[in-house]
């Protein structure tokens, strides 16, 4: 959530940052309501001063003889004109919020503005590989190898679903304990958090309320709760209405789920098979840090995501995105992109975002500072990774000419020592 105090100090400059974020702010609303609040708080703050004053004159006026029931009169009269002034108030108080917290996260001021047509490839690692042959797509030499079960997962769930079968589920399990053992040797504590999440995790993490027909919701339950569409959703909230103390920043988490989205089943072909799902697994990476603390840690987890797709070998490049492509509550990100060969294109496995100190504020989640004051904390996540095209890329740049798939080196310890997964069919 955006700072109020920023929205009235600097409406220009917010409504610009915004505009970035092809998001058209007006100030005005806000600024209007803020005004209406300060006067209405003035005044309460008058009619209580003056029944204090009021009401400390009885005894005087009671030990003078003096009629003290225009006193009580004028005391009662203040009380309920207070109390409508403290309706009033807590009414432009839930406005304010409801203007507010609709509101995108700012981008940071380096960002270009606009979509994904401004998108920057900031690294590229490792060569297109050129096949001496006609490459397969993933989904055929799955299927040539036994890997993936896309029918009979249409059959048991319905589109935008697969199973994975034998070696590919024993691979996708491979993936998930490189990364875990990645980041437990980087000081990552792991959680393994529910999957069925409160309204208040989903506001927290920036997804509510705008967004919030996107998740999947759980029917006949009270109150709402909804599947987690990422891991973060869970951890961002792990420290919700706390206030940690300066050592125990930062907080380094991960998380392995899987994860839920409606957004699956694109009409696109390109989109064919594992590409996108409406169900994939994911390790998920959370920070939260100092203000200071900040643009290191971004630096870190960026530069974690990269090295686990270059650990396997794969050829990737990072993309720094637009302030238009950055998602609702992220004020940066980067984007790890793995090379697709039947598609010629990159494709996303990993987005590394800092929210800077929005979700904090909605999650009143600080901490005590050196300065002796409380500070809201930086919340920062990455993807470390998802496997739905890690898996994907994986199999077309290790295809070879007969449909066989060479596996990385850093995945044969948990397969058993196997180095080549051979076509059934």
């Amino acid at each position: 959530m955006i700072d109020i105090k920023l929205i009235l100090e600097k409406p220009e400059y917010v409504k610009a940052a915004l505009a970035k974020k092809l998001w058209d702010f007006d100030p005005k609303p806000i600024q209007d309501l803020a005004e209406k609040r300060l006067d209405l708080i003035k005044k309460v703050e008058a009619n209580k001063a003056e029944q204090n004053r009021l009401s400390a004159s009885v005894p005087q006026i009671k030990k003078e003889g003096g009629d003290v029931a225009p006193i009580f009169a004028k005391v009662k009269a203040l009380a309920a004109e207070n109390k409508a002034g403290e309706e009033e108030l807590a009414r432009i108080e839930a406005e304010l919020k409801a203007l507010i917290e609709v509101l995108p996260n700012l981008p940071d001021d380096d960002l270009l503005a606009g979509g994904k047509e401004n998108n920057t490839p900031i690294a590229h690692f490792g060569t297109e590989r050129e096949f001496g042959f006609k490459p397969r797509n993933h989904v055929e030499l799955c299927e040539m190898c036994g890997l993936i079960d896309y029918k009979r997962a249409a059959k048991i769930s319905g589109t935008g679903t697969w199973i994975y079968t034998n070696l590919g589920a024993r691979l996708e399990w491979a993936l998930l304990n490189y990364f875990i053992e990645c980041h437990l040797a980087d000081g990552y504590e792991m959680i393994l958090p529910p999957h069925i999440l409160n309204y208040e995790s989903g506001y927290t993490a920036g997804q509510f309320p705008k967004f919030q027909e996107d998740v999947f919701w759980l029917e006949g339950m009270e109150p709402r709760k909804f599947i987690l569409p990422t891991a973060e959703t869970a951890l961002v909230n792990l420290h919700r209405n706390e206030i940690l103390s300066l050592d125990d920043l930062p907080r380094k988490y991960f998380a392995y789920t899987p994860c839920y989205r409606k957004e699956a089943g694109s009409y696109r072909t390109e989109e064919r098979g594992m590409i996108r799902g409406y169900q994939f697994n994911k390790v998920e990476m959370v920070q939260y840090t100092t203000e200071e603390g900040s643009d290191a840690a971004f630096e870190e987890m960026v530069n974690k995501a990269r090295k686990l797709v270059e650990g396997l070998g794969l050829v990737h490049q990072v993309d720094k995105l637009a302030a238009g492509d950055c998602s609702h509550s992220m004020a940066r990100t980067y984007d790890i992109e793995v090379w697709i060969p039947s598609m010629g294109i990159y494709k996303e496995v990993s987005s590394v975002s800092n929210a800077r100190d929005y979700q904090a504020r909605r999650g009143m989640c600080r901490y005590k500072g050196a300065d002796g004051k409380t500070h809201y904390c930086h919340t920062l996540n990455g993807s470390g990774l998802a496997t739905s095209r890690i898996f994907p890329a994986l199999v077309e740049q290790y295809q070879q000419e007969d449909g066989s798939i060479v596996v990385p080196e850093v995945l044969r310890k948990y397969l058993g020592g196997l180095e080549v997964i051979k076509p059934i069919k």
